[in-house]
Formats: C-alpha cells, structure tokens, sequence
C-alpha cells in the first residue's frame, strides 16, 4: 500500500501499474490521482476514444471487462475508471459481494494495454484500508493507493491552490489558520473558501473572518457523534467519545456541546414541522444548505419527544458531575447510553 506522495513520484518516473485501487475520504483529491495518471498515459487528443468512466454503483463486471478487453486507439495504453465502486466496501449486497469477486479474479488477466482504476470513498475519518479483509486480498493482484493527509507543506500549498484558482489573495498567516482549521477534506475546503471569499468580498481575509465562518475540528468531531448516534451506531459513537476524552480532559466541555447540537436538532425539527425550507434554516443558524441537509436528516431520525428528553438526559449528566465525586467516564458512557435509550 502506498499514499499520494508515492503514487505521484512513481507516475513521474514512469512507473505505471496495470491497476489501482484508490481509497480515502477526499473524492477531490482521489481526483487528482486519477488525472495524474491519466495525463501520463493518454495523449490529450484521444480522451473521448481512450479513457472509459463507470459508476460503481450501476455499472456490472461484463461492463468492466468489456471496457478493459477493447484495444485503446491509436495509442499504447488506455484507463478504465470505477468511480464510487462501493463493491469495494468491506460490507456490501450479495450483488456487490458477486461483483467484487469476479473482478478479484479478473485483476490477474487484466489487459497489459489496460490500466484500471477503481475507488471508494470512506465512510468516516476513522475507517483505514487495513480494516478491510477486501482490500488486503486486493493487495496480492492490484496496487492500493491510500489518499490520507497530506504533508504540512505540500497540504498548505494545495490550500493555496484553491484561492488562487478562484481568483482571491490569501496572507500566508491567514492561510495557515485556514488550513489547519477547515476539516482536511478538499471538498470541504473549497467550499469552505467559497464562503470565504464571498463573505470578504473586495477585502482581505483576515483571522476573524475564518473564526466567524469556520467550524472548529472539536464540534465536528460533537457532529460526526451525534450523527452515529442518530444512525445507531452505538460502537463507533463510543469509539469517538473515548477518541474524544483522550484528546482532552474536559467532560462539561464535551456534554455542553452534545447538548448545544440535539437542541440544534430540536430546533430545526420545530422550524421543519412549521414549514420552514432548507434556505430558510440556512440563513437562520448561518450554516452551508448541504450542512442544514444533513442537520435536517439526522433531526428526522428522533421525534420531537425524543429531543426533549435527550437534552434532559444532559442536563442531568452535567448536574451529577458537577455536584459529586462520581467516574466521569462511566457517567459520560452512561448518558450515551441513556440517549440510545430514549424512546
């Protein structure tokens, strides 16, 4: 397995393989891995005829192997692409898990005038390619490309990029605060600068400007917890409480901001039942439409009885810690217990 860094000295060098395996949170820079190779390998001239993409999610293996079986024209080489192959993913259907199989198989007798390119985007920050059984078979017969964090250099450098790309000048301070602020999700971090710079306008960004604007990594780390939690998923919430406890030891903190995120949800759910659109609520609590979407999702899955009571439970977790000597790990264990509880 290899990262980024690798992937592109070895392109630049020539090295080409006969198949990769991409994986990671940013699609955006998934992307650039893709180009990269793309750009080596194909001549700019016969894209259309020589560089094939299938979505993952529609696309079948005789789709695939067709794709890959066709002789590339007027060149040497062509690129096979299966984007959001969520075949890939440790859990899938019996029509993913099928799929995945036959392509098992069929990376031994690839083409060599074929380079395929298959990727999948991660769940959550905390998922690794290492804890997949599927992706360490796929090892044996393709090459896995982890897109992690980048390098500080370089990650400033791609910030960098983005404002430059959209025509606005940022101070090296100012950039660096961005950069180590914003989620490291190049998604999120041109959108993040779009905000960015239409807030300032014909102004320089300063600090204030980011605070204003940029959520801190502690509440989305509150947010991805409150997400598990509206789906259910009582491990990984309290994977993420310990993640969280470990960082630091501020438990009214962490309560105070679990709280502050259901009552935001109990909010929009009063706003939602009276008829109030995304747009709406967007401009209301001074957030992203695509971040209200997902505020508007996880509200649906609790009733307006189940928010009212959850904020209760908070309150009187904070209440205990605050007025006697108990464990303040098992009382933070037992609250989210508590909240997985509520009916």
């Amino acid at each position: 397995m290899i990262d980024f860094d690798v992937l592109e000295g070895e392109v630049k060098k020539g090295k080409i393989e006969n198949s990769y395996i991409f994986c990671g949170l940013d699609e955006e820079l998934i992307k650039e891995g893709i180009n990269l190779i793309v750009n080596t390998t194909i001549d700019t001239s016969l894209l259309d005829l020589n560089y094939i993409r299938l979505d993952g999610l529609t696309t079948t293996f005789d789709e695939i192997m067709n794709a890959c079986e066709t002789m590339p024209f007027m060149g040497d080489k062509k690129v096979v692409v299966v984007y959001r192959a969520g075949f890939l993913k440790e859990k899938t259907d019996a029509t993913g898990t099928k799929l995945y199989n036959d392509i098992l198989k069929y990376l031994k007798d690839l083409p060599t005038y074929t380079v395929l390119i298959m990727y999948y985007l991660f769940n959550d920050k905390r998922d690794t390619p290492k804890k997949s059984n599927k992706v360490k078979a796929l090892e044996k017969v393709s090459k896995v490309v982890y897109f992690d964090k980048l390098k500080k250099d370089r990650y400033y450098k791609k910030v960098e990029e983005v404002f430059k790309e959209k025509g606005k000048e940022i101070g090296k301070v100012e950039l660096k605060y961005f950069a180590e602020k914003v989620q490291n999700n190049f998604d999120i971090i041109r959108r993040e600068a779009d905000k960015l710079i239409s807030y300032t306008e014909n102004r320089a960004i300063n600090k204030s400007d980011i605070d204003k604007l940029i959520a801190n990594s502690s509440e989305d780390d509150i947010f991805d917890l409150v997400d598990f939690i509206s789906q259910k998923k009582v491990e990984k919430t309290l994977d993420l409480l310990y993640d969280l406890l470990s960082k630091s030891d501020q438990h009214m903190l962490i309560i105070s901001n679990i709280e502050n995120n259901f009552k935001r949800l109990y909010e929009i759910k009063i706003l939602v039942q009276s008829g109030a659109r995304v747009n709406d609520i967007s401009s209301k609590f001074k957030l992203p439409t695509f971040v209200c979407e997902k505020l508007i999702n996880q509200s649906n899955k609790f009733s307006v009885k189940q928010l009212q009571k959850i904020m209760e439970i908070c309150l009187e977790t904070e209440n205990k810690i605050k007025t006697s000597g108990v464990d303040k790990n098992m009382e933070l264990e037992l609250m989210i217990f508590n909240i997985f509880m509520t009916k």
